[in-house]
């Protein structure tokens, strides 16, 4: 039996980071979006949760066309969210609270707004010109290149006053910058360094996969499977844009930075097979992001068989590359994952997240319930589904609508009187912290009884992970260590399964709400742990 390594391990393994979108979290100043101040009156709460770390998304200086990811000022906080002076003290009541802070980095474009990109527009001779990513037209005039911007159209916009194309892979208001040069890299190290000095534990580095581009600026070939209303970016595939090599040694130098201070990580998203994932893994030898972001629960079917393969594969790749596994349902990208695995299969799901060996990442409301909005015409506000009207998987509004805290007007998320940024759930009056708080059986009870176990059987933190044998529907794996051995029962399906000596031991927690027998048959949609 394996040793528990609960003792050994840093806050970003052992413990749970949270997710909040700072513009839906908590609105204090009444202008219907949150806030920082906000967010530190709702701290408690986020501790009392069981969570080890709070991420915000951008919370700097923007004009906001793309909600903050358009960073126009690298070290201050948008007026939006309030101030140095309220990020400071968000920071001292999140440490009161032993909560590790943890800040949205965004690396590979900023705003066009931003004063180096000014001045880059000021000429070829600009001190700043080459910050940012240009090229000349292509013979015989036009584009580059087919690179396409993940938000539809072409990658490239013209500078009319030079003659010259810059690259953004995002709006053309996020002009890409120029990793290549050394000043660039240094300026934006600099910004890190800025916010670890104010206490900030650690870094989610957005689209961090991207950071290089193939010098030579070929065409990208077509993507064979892509079908009309995908998004337009997935009509190419992307050998020249993603994952170069250069990326790495941007990545390892960027490590060295958070290395100058103790006890700091960083979190890079990166959409990859594992197989190219796990390369970017801050072992010893790599010393690149601490955790490269999971997806692929996300993205693969929810098949009970499917996940085991995957959890089986990723588990074993992961301790042989050195790396430490982690673990997302949702984020602000991605649709809400009781929308789309379904109220039954809820549960099920929150269970796997928390008892898989890694670090999971949960995303504000999830824990109550929350699910996707269906934003009205006149409402829209996402720039990916403004400009791809016709690509309905392309919207990120719904899953990012105000946190539902009461039953009151705006859900408690705003005061009566203002119009929150985006329209609240319908069935707010009944979802909702308030309400789940002072009933035993909710989701947010459940939430916080999987958190409980978690700090309870160091099993689910430090222990080793096998999948076993099961009937189709169900995915079955222990965790085990000195301390114990714990058996996680999932039922994918809607069938009763007799599982036999698999189901015998002391029931820890059901999904159900219950505690069934030793050896008690497996239920229709239901999660169980059980002490062996």
């Amino acid at each position: 039996m394996t040793s528990s390594l609960t003792g050994e391990l840093k806050w970003w393994q052992s413990g749970i980071i949270y997710q909040i979108y700072p513009r839906s979290f908590q609105d204090d100043s009444g202008d219907g979006v949150g806030d920082l101040r906000g967010i530190t009156r709702r701290l408690p709460y986020v501790a009392s949760l069981g969570v080890k770390a709070v991420w915000l998304s951008p919370i700097f200086r923007s004009p906001m066309r793309d909600f903050g990811y358009d960073v126009a000022d690298y070290c201050d906080i948008d007026p939006l969210f309030g101030t140095l002076e309220d990020f400071d003290a968000f920071v001292a009541e999140a440490h009161r609270l032993d909560l590790k802070v943890m800040l949205d980095y965004v690396p590979n474009h900023s705003s066009s707004d931003h004063a180096w990109f000014q001045e880059a527009l000021t000429g070829k001779g600009s001190a700043k010109r080459d910050w940012y990513v240009w090229r000349d037209p292509a013979e015989g005039g036009g584009l580059p290149n087919n690179w396409k911007s993940f938000f539809g159209g072409p990658a490239w916009t013209l500078d009319e006053a030079s003659g010259q194309y810059y690259l953004h892979q995002f709006l053309p208001s996020q002009p890409d910058l120029n990793w290549r040069n050394p000043a660039v890299r240094e300026a934006m190290f600099d910004a890190l360094r800025f916010w670890m000095r104010r206490g900030v534990d650690g870094f989610r580095v957005d689209v961090i996969w991207l950071l290089a581009e193939d010098d030579r600026y070929l065409d990208e070939p077509e993507n064979p499977d892509w079908q009309p209303g995908q998004p337009e970016h997935w009509s190419l595939l992307h050998p020249y844009t993603q994952d170069q090599p250069e990326t790495h040694e941007y990545i390892r130098e960027m490590r060295a930075v958070l290395d100058e201070f103790d006890d700091r990580m960083m979190v890079g998203e990166i959409y990859l097979p594992v197989e190219q994932l796990l390369p970017y893994s801050g072992t010893e030898d790599a010393r690149m992001v601490h955790l490269p972001f999971n997806f692929h629960l996300i993205l693969m079917p929810w098949q009970a068989q499917e996940v085991r393969r995957f959890a089986d594969s990723y588990d074993a790749a992961s301790l042989a590359a050195g790396a430490w596994p982690n673990w997302v349902l949702g984020n602000h990208d991605q649709h809400r994952f009781r929308s789309r695995l379904g109220d039954a299969q809820y549960r099920v799901a929150q269970t796997l997240l928390l008892t898989l060996r890694g670090t999971p990442t949960v995303y504000y409301g999830d824990e109550i319930g929350m699910h996707d909005v269906e934003i009205p015409a006149d409402r829209i506000v996402d720039p990916a589904a403004l400009q791809q009207p016709d690509s309905p998987e392309a919207g990120r509004d719904p899953e990012r609508t105000p946190m539902q805290w009461d039953a009151s007007v705006n859900a408690g998320f705003s005061a009566q009187g203002t119009t929150p940024w985006l329209p609240l759930a319908d069935d707010f009056a009944t979802l909702n912290v308030a309400a789940q708080e002072g009933d035993p059986a909710s989701d947010l009870n459940y939430f916080r009884a999987l958190t409980r176990l978690r700090q309870e059987h160091p099993a689910l933190i430090g222990g080793t992970y096998r999948s076993v044998d099961a009937p189709d529907d169900v995915f079955a794996f222990i965790r085990q260590d000195d301390s114990g051995t714990l058996t996680v029962l999932l039922n994918f399906g809607a069938q009763t399964h007799d599982l036999g000596d698999l189901a015998r031991g002391q029931t820890l927690l059901s999904s159900l709400g219950d505690q069934p027998a030793s050896g008690a048959a497996l239920r229709p949609n239901e999660a169980r742990i059980l002490r062996g």
